[in-house]
């Protein structure tokens, strides 16, 4: 399986990404140098669609088929991309403040810490759906990452709703476009993939 070791930070500044977004409290002390050159509408849509996959952290032939996917649903294109890239599993469990980033995310998803369903599920990239419970195994309760999380303050989106005392949470409908607050411009990701 591909991974990408890049620096996070150094990826993030390129791309002109807040580290906040991706549950990171660090800032980076060098300076940004401004290119004096104007991006082309090529540049822009190709930064978008670069943003979007490490937002998430997918690498290409993955979100070319998610896209492909979204492409086939009714709606807009750009929209079902990024609510289907919500409704990921791994997404899902940051989203719920289970993990810090979506990195540590998919590494608890795929070591087999969670049921959805009451189901063991160990694949980052199902696709959740409305009335999906996602609990933390008995087994996992008692290692110290969980039992942490029953102390703090954990705000969650709207669409989901969480139960610290017991580890669980419940996905109350699906995620909407207005849900997603990264600064993300779909529109061009489609431009991207139409040309």
């Amino acid at each position: 399986m591909a991974r990408n070791r890049e620096p996070v930070l150094k990826r993030a500044k390129a791309l002109g990404i807040e580290p906040q977004y991706l549950g990171i409290n660090k800032k980076s002390k060098r300076q940004v140098q401004q290119s004096r050159r104007k991006k082309s509408e090529y540049g822009i849509q190709l930064n978008e669609k670069q943003k979007v996959k490490f937002y998430y952290g997918l690498q290409e032939t993955q979100f070319r088929n998610t896209y492909e996917k979204a492409t086939k649903r009714a709606g807009g294109a750009g929209e079902n991309l990024l609510i289907m890239l919500e409704s990921r599993f791994d997404n899902v469990v940051f989203r719920m403040g289970f993990a810090a980033t979506r990195r540590e995310a998919r590494q608890l998803v795929s070591h087999g810490h969670f049921l959805v369903n009451g189901k063991k599920a160990n694949i980052p990239s199902m696709e959740l759906k409305a009335g999906d419970v996602i609990s933390v195994k008995e087994k996992s309760k008692s290692s110290p990452k969980f039992k942490e999380l029953r102390d703090m303050v954990i705000t969650t989106p709207q669409w989901i709703d969480i139960d610290l005392d017991k580890l669980e949470g419940k996905i109350l409908t699906a995620p909407t476009r207005a849900d997603i607050d990264l600064p993300i411009e779909e529109r061009y990701i489609v431009e991207f993939y139409s040309r």
